[in-house]
């Protein structure tokens, strides 16, 4: 159902508030560019710190932009169920193609609490529902039995892996059927997935790279192996040096030096330091992003 690059996208700021036109003009970059999918509201559109009433904006936004162009796997995650099944609702009656559900974080619930959160989101709104599996930030990671037991639900459709497990995929695959859609959550970590019988990825790098990454998947998916691990290679130190402080921040910071958008994040984040702004803008000449 979803393959290819998908795009997890930045929320730009402005004076403390979503810069709506700034986000708008990205999504549609972002389509002329190639990218696959759209996924708003993710943890890269720092998420946790928009309101309620930001988060569904931003949905709505994508939404219009795309228009149909591309699918819109819209954020709606949260580690209350009801929250995410409210944020679920809203995505599907805004257009989304799919939902985006990660992990409850904090709350440590066990295999069965993860099972019946999931159930409760796909029994109450009818969308295509994707589990985000990224133990790194959640804390609890979602077991391939667990992840077996959801791909019987009709609605669930498949994951993105951020679990940097490299035999994941492929015990996924033999226990939910290699129909259960699998997109990387890792973008260092994507070739070992498609390998393994994977769809995609979710990236972070394709905010910067959006035409490279395409290109990655385009050659995979025609049989071009060797072109997709060539890419791969050369976006391999982008890949790293957008994660060598928190992200989104350093990516924010990458797109500030496309004009893309400001480098503003939302505390307790705070941009880039000097090292990373760096190290972030040597990796995206030798990528070919910036020139």
């Amino acid at each position: 159902m979803f393959k290819g690059s998908f795009v997890a996208l930045i929320t730009p700021f402005k004076n403390g508030a979503v810069d709506e036109d700034a986000f708008q003009s990205f999504v549609d970059w972002q389509i002329a560019q190639g990218t696959h999918g759209l996924v708003p509201c993710g943890t890269t559109g720092e998420s946790p710190t928009l309101s309620h009433a930001e988060h569904e904006r931003v949905t709505e936004l994508c939404i219009e932009v795309a228009k149909g162009r591309v699918p819109v796997l819209a954020g709606t995650g949260s580690n209350a169920t009801d929250e995410a099944i409210s944020l679920t609702r809203h995505a599907k009656d805004a257009g989304a193609d799919g939902a985006l559900v990660v992990t409850p974080y904090y709350n440590k619930p066990t295999q069965e609490g993860l099972y019946q959160h999931y159930k409760a989101i796909h029994d109450a709104v009818d969308i295509p529902i994707m589990i985000y599996n990224i133990p790194g930030r959640s804390i609890v990671d979602m077991s391939v039995e667990t992840m077996a037991r959801l791909s019987e639900l009709p609605h669930m459709v498949g994951v993105k892996d951020a679990t940097n497990d490299a035999v994941r995929p492929l015990e996924t695959r033999i226990a939910c059927g290699p129909d259960f859609c699998q997109l990387s959550g890792e973008d260092p970590a994507l070739m070992a997935l498609l390998v393994h019988g994977g769809h995609g990825c979710i990236s972070v790098t394709g905010n910067v790279a959006p035409r490279q990454c395409a290109d990655l998947h385009n050659a995979w998916m025609g049989g071009d192996h060797g072109r997709a691990l060539a890419v791969q290679e050369r976006l391999m130190p982008l890949h790293r040096a957008l994660f060598a402080e928190t992200s989104p921040a350093p990516v924010k910071y990458a797109a500030s030096l496309l004009g893309l958008c400001a480098p503003d994040v939302r505390l307790p984040l705070v941009e880039t330091g000097p090292a990373t702004r760096e190290r972030v803008e040597s990796t995206m000449r030798s990528a070919g992003v910036l020139n």
